[in-house]
């Protein structure tokens, strides 16, 4: 297949391409500099210069291509507009897709999330057959206001694209991550402890970029539309392992923050809204449907590798 892929620099999208390259696929890269296309270039893509502000250039890339996988987001809009901002303009994206692929039946495949306020409140594990929950104003400046593009991804298999929704889990791990994971070591390193929330009980899922990556793959390739895919490694684990894990490696303790002063300026700041979500997932239906099985190594396992705490 001729497969077009933004977002191909990023942790996740730098995992994608060789995959895809590796199973035989014909790769277009979005780049929109000359650091990003040599990038790209390095990863064994064809490059395509561009920026996700050109939604005509996109429509054009999408329709000349056999599929799409999308894992880019407008980050030049958080510092002015925050998460409201990106998702408004990926939800004109995600439209802009519909546009050039009604009707072909080709493959859109797009990154969503676990992260979102409301999966804590369901009382079992989320599935893949659970759809993203309503947004609205009451949800503004969170994760959960990205919904609306992932519902827009989703109603498009409607229209006669095979679109789906790769779900990830909060804690993507790899050798180059830059994600949740670095922020909580960072916290760690500059507060001389480690915290977590309350008793430190509520589940985080995680995944190797690897692993991900594959999912991604198998999504395009045999993906049904309409569907939700669960890029999570096993059902997820206690904040407060994680916490410990990490304590354990830099030398510093885990100490819990109570519930009634983490929304308080203090440890966690802007991320205490989110480590205090139990996001317990399952991924069953994943692999029963798409042939998925999570290989890497896990993440405490690559919590051991070094690279997150390298010597000295």
């Amino acid at each position: 297949m001729r497969v077009f892929v933004t977002g191909g620099t990023g942790h996740i999208g730098s995992y994608i391409i060789p995959e895809l390259v590796a199973a035989g696929h014909e790769v277009i890269g979005l780049a929109r500099s000359d650091k990003a296309a040599d990038a790209v270039a390095g990863l064994g893509a064809k490059v395509r210069r561009g920026d996700l502000s050109d939604l005509e250039g996109l429509k054009a890339a999408a329709a000349e291509s056999d599929g799409v996988i999308h894992v880019a987001h407008r980050q030049d809009l958080l510092p002015s507009g925050g998460i409201d901002a990106v998702a408004a303009a990926e939800l004109k994206i995600m439209l802009a897709y519909g546009e050039a692929l009604a009707g072909s039946g080709k493959p859109l495949v797009v990154s969503g999330s676990l992260g979102g306020p409301g999966w804590d409140k369901l009382g079992r594990p989320a599935t893949e057959d659970d759809p993203a929950l309503p947004g609205g104003d009451a949800y503004k400046g969170t994760l959960r206001v990205r919904n609306a593009v992932e519902l827009a991804v989703i109603g498009l298999a409607e229209r006669g694209v095979r679109s789906s929704i790769v779900r990830i889990a909060p804690i993507a791990h790899s050798t180059t991550d830059v994600g949740f994971l670095p922020l909580l070591i960072g916290l760690a390193k500059e507060k001389g402890v480690i915290g977590y929330p309350g008793e430190g009980a509520n589940l985080w899922p995680s995944v190797h970029a690897r692993d991900l990556a594959t999912l991604f793959r198998l999504a395009l390739e045999k993906g049904q539309a309409g569907k939700y895919w669960h890029g999570i490694e096993g059902p997820g684990m206690p904040f407060r392992a994680i916490a410990e894990a990490i304590g354990s490696h830099l030398g510093v303790p885990a100490v819990s923050i109570p519930a009634d002063v983490l929304m308080l300026p203090g440890y966690f700041g802007f991320l205490a809204n989110l480590v205090t979500l139990d996001l317990q997932a399952s991924n069953l239906i994943t692999r029963q449907a798409l042939g998925w099985e999570p290989v890497q190594r896990g993440l405490f396992a690559d919590m051991d590798n070094g690279h997150y705490f390298p010597a000295g």
